[in-house]
């Protein structure tokens, strides 16, 4: 426990380490359904509008691994973390564009939202300008195609937005590390739909990359379905920390 996870009120603490109870269960209990290893599943708690003392009582629980999705909120939050002497592995799972870049690869260690080419280049420019190691770096998947969705298409050619030249421009960076797909179930289709064909589409793409292992999928209400597919992280915000505090 840190001296700032110390201050979190207790019945606060409590509800935290009730609720990562409950999650850990279910990401057990998917597992052992699935025939996997518990360990081959990484929970990433996604701590967007929730407070800093929320992030310091995860970390005095045990949570390593925490997710932001908007980079004026996730650059405050993670210095004020650094500076209570938490160092957690931040993933930035929002969507990124090109002018965010160089304040984000300041603290994240994980971006899993990249999904054109011109992205990877401004990426790759100002991670190599800040950081001492390459960027861990996923690519967003379009699951139905839809462009006002973000993420990169499966089996397109485009070049900016393509999945493969997408892969392959990250590949080439070497400030960036190309570790694996993320993507969320398309509106209107159903989880067990949506991971199945994610899972389709990883299993094409490690074929070319077989490195990019790593397979983001599964949030609160579907995470069991996305593990029974292959994920190997799940993103976990109100199962975990309740209900979201409203954004202004």
């Amino acid at each position: 426990m840190t001296d700032k996870d110390s201050t979190v009120r207790p019945d606060r603490r409590a509800e935290l380490a009730a609720g990562l109870a409950r999650v850990r269960t279910r990401i057990a209990d998917a597992c052992a359904a699935a025939g996997r290893d518990r360990d081959t599943v990484t929970m990433i708690a996604v701590t967007k509008t929730y407070p800093v003392d929320d992030v310091l009582a995860l970390a005095g629980l045990g949570v390593h691994d925490l997710g932001e999705n908007r980079d004026q909120e996730a650059a405050g939050k993670a210095a004020e973390v650094a500076a209570a002497g938490v160092r957690p592995r931040w993933h930035f799972v929002g969507q990124l564009q090109r002018n965010k870049c160089r304040s984000v690869v300041r603290y994240a260690d994980v971006v899993h939202s990249v999904d054109r080419v011109r992205l990877v280049g401004a990426l790759a420019t100002a991670s190599a300008a800040a950081r001492d190691r390459p960027l861990d770096v996923l690519l967003q998947v379009s699951i139905d195609a839809d462009p006002d969705r973000g993420g990169a298409v499966p089996d397109s050619a485009d070049p900016d937005t393509g999945l493969g030249p997408v892969a392959e421009a990250v590949a080439a960076a070497p400030a960036l590390r190309l570790t694996g797909l993320m993507a969320v179930a398309p509106l209107g289709w159903a989880p067990e739909r949506a991971f199945s064909r994610l899972a389709e589409v990883a299993a094409a793409f490690r074929a070319d990359h077989p490195e990019a292992t790593a397979l983001s999928a599964g949030m609160s209400g579907d995470l069991e379905i996305a593990i029974a597919h292959g994920a190997t992280q799940v993103r976990v915000g109100s199962a975990l920390l309740g209900m979201r505090p409203t954004l202004r």
